[in-house]
């Protein structure tokens, strides 16, 4: 009976992009049995992978999550997580390969090698990298595994990790596997009281950049229900449907996707319409992160749509302070934006532009 083949492919991944997974479906394809292997150590990640990183440190159950969705149809590789110790760089008893000067930690290796070997439980026939300065390592940690290395010049896929927590994702996009890039998309939210230009902002937004963006859900449930009548519930059924939309959005973004109206523009219209502020829509708002928040002041000309009641001044002004101090109450930090239609326009694309590239 042929012996089963038993590989391991393993790194920190700090950030899975497509030479990863190159990597790893070739290795899948010459063994038996593959390993993914994610080892995190969250002192040393944040000393020496995220020192000066444009990127913030990413935990191990997100690495993980990413795997198990690229390996999801193979059934031959499975995929763990392991920790790393830590030792004193002064301590005579380990020598680490590698030494980084500017961490108060190192991780021992060996210590992380004999976890590897304990949970496969059998012996390692390969090792894969794309790493050639590996090799000594894995001799001396898994002297009995052979060492194959997988596009070593990076010619398929000219990108590190190293380089992507150094650049930033922005300008690497195409590098990174599909399921990966949904984290790391930005998301600009753009709120205001009615009639202030919010959709055709949005839509004008998603146009330039050549992406997508999520509907007010409020405006399309009055439609589909051809009805003006608003009754309590619907606040918060409004707020789970955007949700829903919102994170079909991040999958599909291209590096970034734009928002109308959230949930605490949402509870601000609960507030006006019925003078009830509703508990599920505070605590729906405190889950929202978005990267950038544009309030548009109430300072065009109101337009009459079918759905819309505030048309007096006053109130009109009522309701913009309503809704800037509900955004101060959550502690939103956001830029307003005002004139007419273009200059709001360019205004929006200063703010934007300064996300995309910071």
């Amino acid at each position: 009976m042929k012996k089963e083949t038993i590989g391991m492919f393993g790194g920190k991944f700090l950030i899975v992009h497509k030479g990863h997974v190159h990597a790893m479906r070739k290795a899948a394809a010459m063994v038996d049995k593959l390993y993914v292997i994610v080892t995190y150590n969250v002192i040393f990640e944040r000393e020496v992978y995220f020192h000066k990183s444009k990127i913030a440190p990413i935990a191990v159950e997100q690495r993980m999550r990413w795997w198990h969705e690229i390996t999801k149809e193979l059934d031959n590789v499975h995929v763990y997580a392991i920790e790393e110790t830590n030792i004193n760089k002064n301590a005579d008893t380990h020598t680490n390969v590698y030494s980084y000067a500017h961490a108060n930690v190192e991780p021992d290796w060996e210590s992380c090698a004999d976890s590897i070997k304990t949970l496969i439980g059998k012996p390692i026939d390969f090792i894969f990298s794309s790493e050639p300065r590996y090799s000594d390592y894995f001799d001396d940690l898994y002297p009995k595994a052979k060492h194959i290395i997988i596009d070593a010049d990076r010619q398929l896929y000219p990108i590190s990790a190293s380089q992507l927590r150094h650049d930033g994702v922005i300008q690497h996009w195409d590098r990174l596997p599909d399921v990966v890039q949904p984290y790391f998309a930005k998301s600009v939210v753009i709120v205001g009281t009615e009639s202030t230009g919010k959709t055709t902002l949005a839509k004008d937004l998603a146009h330039r950049y050549n992406t997508c963006y999520v509907e007010e859900a409020g405006r399309k449930f009055y439609e589909q229900i051809n009805a003006e009548i608003v009754l309590l519930e619907d606040f918060a059924q409004i707020a789970y449907e955007h949700k829903y939309h919102e994170r079909q959005a991040k999958k599909a973004a291209n590096k970034i996707y734009f928002v109308d109206t959230e949930a605490i523009t949402t509870q601000f219209f609960s507030m006006a319409y019925l003078d009830v502020r509703q508990s599920v829509l505070d605590e729906t708002a405190k889950l929202q992160d978005y990267d950038l928040w544009l309030f548009l002041e109430a300072d065009i000309e109101w337009v009459a749509d079918g759905l819309r009641s505030f048309s007096d001044t006053q109130v009109r002004d009522k309701n913009n302070q309503l809704l800037k101090s509900l955004l101060n109450e959550f502690g939103v930090r956001y830029h307003i934006i005002s004139g007419n239609y273009d200059e709001r326009y360019k205004e929006s694309l200063k703010y934007v532009d300064k996300l995309l590239t910071q």
